[in-house]
């Protein structure tokens, strides 16, 4: 059973979604179960390591700043949208050096900054450990890597490493 569904969960939301998304018939319930069979048995080869929460409480204060910082970035962008063009500030550029090694850390930081409205995640270089990121309104450079470096990283190394 293991080596046909790998991912039975996964099998069964991805089902569910398509059906959701398409509509109930006999073709899309066809079509939807090979799709979702295919996508588990990819998801199995490509052998994804299995994260490791270290500390839950970190997990709770994480959420309640981001869920904090994407209001007020809500807040902020809608300004910039409604000053339009006369606005003082300018998008930009920024290399962030990142002290993270796990990939589900960096992943839920890559989610985190691109679900935040005015910022977009562009380039990960694991190299030299530096994230480049998009800001829509960038100031000061340093308020910006303040913000990932003592704001995000601390709690994503304390869960995560």
């Amino acid at each position: 059973m293991t080596r046909w569904l790998p991912y039975p969960v996964l099998t069964a939301s991805l089902l569910v979604m398509w059906l959701l998304l398409n509509g109930v018939s006999a073709g899309h319930l066809l079509l939807g179960t090979v799709l979702a069979i295919g996508a588990a048995r990819t998801m199995a080869a490509l052998q994804p390591s299995k994260p490791r929460v270290r500390r839950w409480d970190s997990v709770v204060r994480l959420v309640a700043i981001v869920f904090v910082d994407l209001v007020r970035s809500n807040i902020a962008v809608g300004r910039i949208i409604i000053e339009g063009p006369d606005r003082p500030g300018q998008p930009g550029f920024l290399v962030v050096p990142l002290a993270l090694n796990d990939r589900t850390a960096l992943a839920v930081l890559a989610c985190i900054l691109t679900a935040t409205p005015g910022t977009a995640w562009l380039e990960y270089r694991s190299r030299r450990d530096t994230l480049l990121l998009h800001v829509l309104d960038l100031g000061e450079e340093q308020d910006w890597i303040d913000l990932i470096k003592k704001r995000y990283e601390p709690l994503l190394l304390e869960i995560f490493e």
